[in-house]
């Protein structure tokens, strides 16, 4: 049995792989957020255990990352990719091998800490059966999305109940951001306790080639005028406004305007059908001679496409963190987003960068232009983003606030009077 000193954590994010390349299908914001977060917290002492769905007999059951830190993907359903809202039936499973996995290795979590609400289902049957302390990240809330989307999952009612059920029982949520806590508070309960602590960004990755030296790396001219979109193609992230907008510019008619969607995406997969649709939207508005679509950018290319580009747009119907705007303002690229949840928090209008209505191509356009009009104004605001990130948001700052937080909920744990064991 461990002591209770030892500082062990398990992380849970059952759909979302850490240990996946970054930038894949159901890659989004939340494997960035696990990963780093684990790496960071071995740094800072902790023994950390990631436990994540296995989807393929290929795949390692174990990836070590750092010292103290390992994915661990563990059976639940069939050994193929299965989309998030297909995944919740085979979560007992997925509980059973967690705790084979403890026994088999003696291994005791006192604390685990899931994202996104299929993880936080697991989470609450484990404390359940173990006693175990749990803190959660929602990385999405179903009561925000579904009111952005006119296809209701058949999920939904479900992914509601278990919404409300982790706000209120779960020893600390993790709100991303204050708008996240105000949608918590005002859409699922009154009740639980939260904590704001950002997502992070890596500071010495994201700002480490300036923008000429990027642009020669990319062969794209010093002159031209260039606006970037980085994420995944998904019909909410709102891609489409921003290809309209880019279209109104009053640069759209030079030369020297270059519009780059940047994201994978797996043909017959649903991001696949929004990317067909997004180039035929291109081609049908004649923007196919400007319009480059790179694919999946490689971690070891997104700075550069970040740190060449004169604004970073981030169009989403809803965002509860926006974990790209962070990136391109890291990279002292100011950002054009839509004026919604974390967003909101994220980027300071006007200082960072700009805020748009969502869905809204003629104000989208007129914030693009703003940017790309002024060159000066756009180096301050890029100034601006880089030290707000800096001060606000890097990894080892939210690690340590995280750490801060397990000490203090393993400490409570610890003052409780102890249990009668057989």
């Amino acid at each position: 049995m461990n002591s209770t000193t030892e500082k062990r954590i398990a992380l849970i994010s059952v759909h979302g792989d850490p240990a996946i390349e970054i930038g894949k299908e159901e890659a989004g914001g939340q494997n960035v957020y696990v990963r780093h977060v684990g790496e960071a917290l071995a740094q800072l002492g902790w023994e950390v255990d990631m436990f994540t769905r296995k989807v393929s007999l290929e795949q390692d059951s174990i990836i070590q990352h750092k010292e103290n830190c390992r994915t661990i993907r563990l059976k639940a359903g069939p050994l193929e990719f299965v989309p998030r809202d297909d995944i919740f039936g085979y979560l007992p499973e997925f509980i059973d091998n967690f705790l084979k996995f403890q026994e088999k290795n003696d291994i005791t979590y006192e604390l685990v800490h899931t994202n996104y609400w299929l993880s936080s289902w697991v989470g609450m049957q484990l404390k359940k059966i173990k006693e175990i302390k749990q803190v959660h990240t929602y990385h999405s809330l179903g009561a925000v999305k579904y009111n952005t989307i006119e296809n209701i999952p058949l999920i939904a009612s479900q992914r509601l109940a278990v919404e409300k059920e982790v706000l209120e029982t779960a020893e600390r949520i993790v709100a991303t951001s204050p708008q996240e806590n105000e949608h918590m508070r005002s859409l699922v309960s009154t009740q639980g306790n939260i904590d704001i602590i950002p997502c992070g960004t890596d500071i010495q990755r994201f700002g480490s080639i300036a923008r000429e030296a990027a642009r020669l790396e990319l062969e794209i001219d010093r002159e031209a005028k260039v606006v970037l979109y980085v994420g995944r193609f998904d019909q909410r992230k709102g891609i489409e406004t921003l290809v309209r907008a880019v279209r109104e510019s009053k640069f759209s008619g030079s030369k020297n305007l270059r519009l780059i969607i940047g994201g994978g995406s797996t043909p017959g997969n649903s991001d696949g059908i929004e990317r067909d649709r997004i180039e035929q939207i291109v081609n049908e508005l004649g923007m196919s001679d400007f319009t480059i679509l790179p694919g999946r950018l490689s971690q070891d290319i997104l700075p550069t496409y970040y740190a060449a580009a004169d604004v970073c747009v981030v169009p989403s119907h809803y965002e509860p963190f926006g974990l790209v705007a962070i990136e391109a303002m890291a990279s002292s690229t100011p950002v054009v987003a839509s004026d919604v949840g974390g967003l909101q928090f994220t980027v300071v209008n006007e200082e960072t960068g700009l805020l748009a209505p969502p869905q809204d191509v003629a104000a989208f356009a007129t914030a693009i232009d703003r940017i790309l009009s002024n060159p000066e104004w756009r180096d301050e605001l890029g100034k601006a983003g880089r030290k707000r990130v800096e001060n606000k948001f890097s990894w080892d700052g939210v690690a340590n606030q995280l750490s801060e937080l397990y000490t203090e909920i393993l400490q409570e744990t610890a003052k409780e009077p102890a249990l009668l064991t057989k």
